[in-house]
């Protein structure tokens, strides 16, 4: 049951993680704060992002589980759209230049709450994009209920949740602390090195599990 808890876990933690690497609005604003503030306003822009995306892994996670029986049906080819989708995000990122919204913003003067609740509200209404991107990683990541019993069903998604929060955080924690590090030496030119290697991480992550799903549905 603890390995299963830990697995469940560590599932979520995956999703939570992949489905945040990406320099996009969110993170070029999180970045800028950084830089034209402090570690700590940047941190809590972060807290901020992970936990807007938390209440949307909420809804896509529970959507995912009513439709679990269906999931379990045609999960070969959900896994598979669900790794060509993250594949073409990972392009789109590659190829993305964040370098002209980085100049266009400019950052106020706010306190650590403003931060946080600016970044939570800017990331709840991208909720028509994000939603979906989550999806996608809780398909690839071959995440649902797995449980017919109500109290460990209800362990399993509250571990999946608590998953996908700590990833998430995680990342806006590296993220903020290696900018705030390298802040004196930081240029705009570095989030295109940034993009290139989430890019290059998350359509790897797509292209291994289209080739895992097709080898494990291959006759042995």
């Amino acid at each position: 049951m603890i390995v299963d808890i830990i697995d469940i876990f560590l599932r979520g933690l995956c999703v939570g993680l992949a489905s945040s690497v990406t320099v996009g609005p969110v993170a070029v604003l999180c970045i800028q704060r950084t830089l034209s503030k402090n570690r700590r306003s940047g941190l809590a822009s972060g807290v901020g992002v992970a936990s807007a995306d938390m209440l949307m892994a909420i809804i896509a996670y529970f959507f995912y589980a009513m439709l679990q029986s269906r999931i379990e049906e045609y999960s070969s080819i959900l896994q598979v759209t669900g790794g060509i989708f993250v594949v073409i995000v990972g392009v789109c990122i590659f190829f993305q230049n964040p370098v002209p919204q980085i100049r266009k913003n400019r950052a106020g003067k706010t306190n650590v709450w403003q931060d946080f609740s600016s970044m939570f509200v800017f990331t709840l209404a991208n909720f028509v994009v994000v939603i979906p991107y989550i999806l996608a990683f809780f398909a690839m990541f071959n995440v649902g209920l797995q449980a017919h019993d109500d109290v460990a069903s209800l362990v399993r998604s509250g571990m999946t949740i608590l998953g996908f929060f700590a990833g998430a955080l995680l990342w806006w924690i590296m993220l903020t602390l290696t900018i705030d590090y390298f802040r004196k030496g930081f240029r705009p030119r570095h989030m295109l090195t940034i993009n290139h290697v989430a890019g290059v991480i998350i359509g790897v992550l797509g292209i291994y599990t289209i080739l895992s799903t097709f080898i494990n549905i291959l006759p042995k």
